[in-house]
């Protein structure tokens, strides 16, 4: 059996928010992602780590759909994932987030925010003739989704600023909002702490075990191992584009596997 914890509390074994299955991608003929095999439970908290160029992100991008796989499966909460589909897993019920986050600009971070509003009948053109109550009722709860996520993130004030106004750590807690706004079960977030000084950190880090309490199912790519640590209830380690190993995040940090592929990194 290989069901999270969630899964064990609710007595019986359900799908897995993701499960991913021999997944491999080559770029130029090398392998950034090599048969590898992953699974979050719902309700978990994982941790993805490994050494620069060990393919975590190449992995993200697949499971977000950014990247078509060269082989290999994608289930999200039991449900095939159409390979190469970012559109797709929003509607599955999957965000992710950026390690370098690029907002609209020019656009006020509120407006940023609201870009994240999935399925809205505005967005078509007959609606907005033949529906227009629907269309400035569902307006009017998108605002006031994004001002309270706004007020999550601790942005309100800000709100009416443009983006390009934020500091990095700012730009994080934007697109944390934005991914918020479509209601995602699932979350990636693509190294949160990069780049934050240590109050904003200390501030993402309750963010987001907020959400993980709410019930939402967190993968977390991180080199903060003290971030992972008090984060993760378990933690995969990549290395060459392979599963390597997993555990909690004191037992990995020990393997000896695991520290050989990081010195051989850096050498």
């Amino acid at each position: 059996m290989d069901g999270s914890p969630a899964d064990v509390r609710s007595g019986a074994l359900a799908p897995h928010a993701i499960a991913a299955s021999g997944l491999s991608l080559a770029f130029g003929g090398v392998k950034a992602v090599d048969g590898m095999d992953l699974r979050l439970g719902h309700g978990e908290f994982l941790g993805l780590i490994g050494p620069n160029g060990a393919g975590k992100t190449t992995l993200f991008n697949i499971l977000a759909g950014t990247y078509r796989p060269d082989g290999g499966t994608v289930l999200i909460d039991g449900h095939p994932a159409p390979p190469g589909d970012a559109k797709a897993r929003i509607g599955l019920g999957l965000g992710r987030t950026f390690q370098i986050p690029k907002p609209f600009p020019q656009m006020t971070v509120l407006e940023n925010v609201l870009t994240g509003a999935q399925n809205q009948a505005g967005e078509h053109i007959w609606p907005n003739f033949l529906q227009f109550r629907r269309v400035a009722n569902e307006e009017r709860a998108a605002v006031e989704k994004a001002k309270a996520l706004l007020d999550f993130v601790k942005l309100t004030p800000l709100m009416h600023e443009p983006a390009r106004v934020l500091s990095g750590g700012q730009r994080k807690l934007l697109e944390l909002a934005r991914v918020l706004m479509a209601d995602p079960k699932i979350l990636l977030l693509d190294e949160p702490a990069a780049g934050v000084n240590p109050t904003l950190l200390e501030f993402i880090i309750g963010r987001v075990l907020d959400l993980n309490r709410q019930g939402k199912s967190i993968l977390l790519i991180e080199h903060n191992m003290d971030m992972v640590t008090r984060l993760c209830q378990r933690v995969v380690v990549m290395a060459g584009g392979r599963f390597l190993v997993e555990g909690s995040a004191r037992d990995v940090s020990r393997h000896p596997a695991v520290i050989e592929a990081y010195l051989g990194a850096a050498a």
